[in-house]
C-alpha cells in the first residue's frame, strides 16, 4: 500500500506544474496511509521534473522520517497538523499559485459570488489571522498548521476543502492526493473570476444563500444528482 500511495503523491506533485499552479519549487502535495500512520509527501526543494517515486519521503506523525534518503518538504509539520485535526482527508495541496496568493496576501477571504464557485465550496474561502512573532519563532511551520486548524473551528473542512493562510498562499485538502490538487486548481480558478468580478464590480455581492446551498449540495449533497452514478 505504502509503494502505491507514493507513486501517487508523485502524480499528484507532477500534476502541480500541468496545471500551472506552481513555479520552480514552490509547492508540495502529500497523502496519508492511516492505518500505518504514514505520510508521503514530496522532498523539499528538489525540481519536479527530476523527481521519482523512490524520491518520496516517509514521515510518522511526529515528522520523524521512516523511508526516504532525502529531507521531507518544510511544509511538513503543517500536513501533519492538518492531518491530525481533519480525520476524514487523505491528501493535502500547498502550492503559492498567483491568484489565491494575492487574496492570501492582501488578508482576504475569496468571496462566493457566484455559481462556480458555490459548485465547488460551500461558502467563502476563509482566511487565517497573521501569526504572532512568538508562533513564527517558536514552531513556524507547525503552527501554520494550528492557525488553520483554528480558523476551522467552526467550518466544516469538507464542505470548504482551502484556507488561504494570511501572507503566505493556500493549503487544499482532499480525500486522496489527487482530490487535494483538484482542489487547488478549483480554487486558483475561482480566485481569477473572482477577481476579475471584483475589478468590474467593486460592489459585487455575494451569491444568495437559497442559490449557493442548491449549486453545492447538487454536487456534494446526500441527494447529489451531478455527473453519473458509479
Amino acid at each position: 500500500m505504502l509503494e502505491k500511495l507514493k507513486e501517487k503523491v508523485l502524480e499528484a506533485n507532477l500534476s502541480l506544474s500541468k496545471y500551472g499552479l506552481i513555479a520552480l519549487t514552490w509547492g508540495n502535495v502529500s497523502g496519508i496511509d492511516r492505518e500505518e500512520g504514514l505520510i508521503v509527501i514530496k522532498p523539499s526543494g528538489v525540481e519536479y521534473d527530476e523527481m521519482s517515486d523512490h524520491d518520496m519521503v516517509v514521515v510518522d506523525f511526529k515528522c520523524r522520517v521512516v523511508e526516504g534518503k532525502l529531507r521531507p518538504s518544510s511544509d511538513t509539520p503543517t500536513h501533519i497538523e492538518l492531518y491530525k485535526a481533519f480525520p476524514q482527508i487523505g491528501g493535502i495541496t500547498h502550492t503559492h499559485s498567483i491568484n489565491a496568493t494575492a487574496f492570501a496576501q492582501a488578508g482576504k477571504e475569496i468571496p462566493c459570488l457566484g455559481t462556480t464557485h458555490a459548485d465547488l465550496f460551500s461558502g467563502a474561502v476563509p482566511v487565517t489571522r497573521l501569526m504572532t512573532e512568538d508562533e513564527v519563532a517558536s514552531a513556524y511551520e507547525e503552527n501554520t498548521g494550528k492557525i488553520i486548524v483554528e480558523r476551522f473551528k467552526e467550518l466544516d473542512p469538507m464542505a470548504i476543502p482551502a484556507v488561504l493562510v494570511a501572507g503566505h498562499g493556500p493549503f487544499c485538502w482532499g480525500k486522496d492526493p489527487e482530490d487535494s490538487v483538484e482542489n487547488s486548481l478549483a480554487l486558483e480558478r475561482i480566485s481569477e473570476i473572482a477577481l476579475k468580478t471584483l475589478q468590474i464590480n467593486p460592489d459585487a455581492g455575494e451569491l444568495p444563500e437559497y442559490i449557493l446551498k442548491k449549486h453545492h449540495e447538487r454536487k456534494h449533497g446526500k441527494n447529489a444528482y451531478y455527473g453519473q452514478k458509479k
